[in-house]
């Protein structure tokens, strides 16, 4: 069985194309390039794109972070959370926000939650959306569960973090 999986493997590395082709100057191409050559039997392809595309082709995107915490490695990029708290009591915001917490983390355990100061204000957020609709999607069932927060509830854009391993 290892045998089999070696020679697939070998066979796998052997047979993968590139990204970039080796010109006679010795110098790599683009795919783009690559594709609009005309070959013998071949026919022509024209690819149309902005310069701006040619130049990402290859390169690292810029807008993801990586960060590890717990053993966990996340991306960090723009999404939505939904901010379920929003309060600048002193003396009854701090409690109030781990309040709504517990509260969201009895009935959604696996909704991740983010409580945060920045003076004067204590703050609830919950998820890590990549789009606004499915932002969307658990703010209603959030107002379904919690109809006393509804007011307060509303979607923000923000950077979020996503588990590498999903």
């Amino acid at each position: 069985m290892k045998r089999f999986i070696g020679i697939l493997s070998l066979l796998m590395v052997l047979s993968s194309g590139s990204i970039f082709a080796q010109v006679a100057g010795g110098k790599n191409q683009s795919i783009f390039d690559a594709l609009q050559e005309s070959g013998n039997g071949g026919g022509t392809v024209v690819v149309h794109q902005s310069d701006a595309l040619r130049k990402m082709v290859g390169e690292r995107f810029q807008g993801v972070n990586v960060e590890t915490a717990d053993t966990v490695s996340y991306i960090k990029m723009q999404g939505f959370r939904i901010q379920i708290y929003s309060g600048n009591d002193q003396r009854k915001s701090k409690d109030e926000a781990f309040l709504k917490e517990r509260e969201v983390k009895e009935m959604f355990p696996d909704l991740p939650t983010y409580v945060t100061y920045k003076a004067p204000f204590w703050n609830l957020r919950v998820g890590d959306f990549r789009t606004h609709e499915e932002a969307r999607r658990i703010q209603r069932q959030l107002m379904d569960a919690f109809p006393n927060y509804k007011r307060q509830m509303y979607i923000l854009r923000g950077e979020i973090r996503i588990p590498m391993n999903n």
